[in-house]
């Protein structure tokens, strides 16, 4: 099974261009996941993966991913090798995403950092709102 999960802060806004042969669109980000632990002492440091996300999923992070912004994605990890003009063979792995989310938490008196949900009151593709489908009243007899 090829799985990732990541959480992370973009690098810097989305790149995106088009295919030579069938115009589709695809957008690249890179994404800074801060490591789960930190030695005593040292700075708290982060891996940096190359992401990239096709068609309709990299439309969407080319106009609402900015950088600086939290976003989770899930995707699968690919390798790829190519040889430049001089005959020396490059490798990358990358991480190509399958679905994208909004991770902010929205922070009070910043409209600058607006999430998709706000806006436009829908998700990403794939993703899950933060309002809830129902809403409990104190009066409500709950199980727990």
């Amino acid at each position: 099974m090829n799985k990732v999960i990541l959480m992370g802060r973009l690098t810097k806004d989305p790149e995106t261009r088009y295919t030579q042969n069938t115009n589709a669109l695809v957008s690249s980000f890179s994404l800074a996941v801060n490591r789960r632990f930190t030695k005593q002492g040292e700075e708290r440091q982060a891996d940096f993966f190359n992401v990239i996300a096709w068609n309709k999923t990299g439309e969407f992070c080319s106009k609402y991913f900015k950088k600086g912004q939290q976003v989770g994605v899930i995707g699968r990890l690919q390798t790829r090798t190519w040889d430049d003009q001089n005959g020396t063979k490059h490798y990358v792995t990358e991480v190509v995403a399958d679905e994208v989310y909004f991770a902010d938490s929205k922070r009070d008196g910043d409209n600058t950092n607006t999430s998709f949900s706000d806006t436009f009151g829908a998700t990403a593709p794939g993703g899950m709102g933060d309002t809830p489908e129902f809403e409990v009243s104190a009066s409500d007899d709950l199980p727990f």
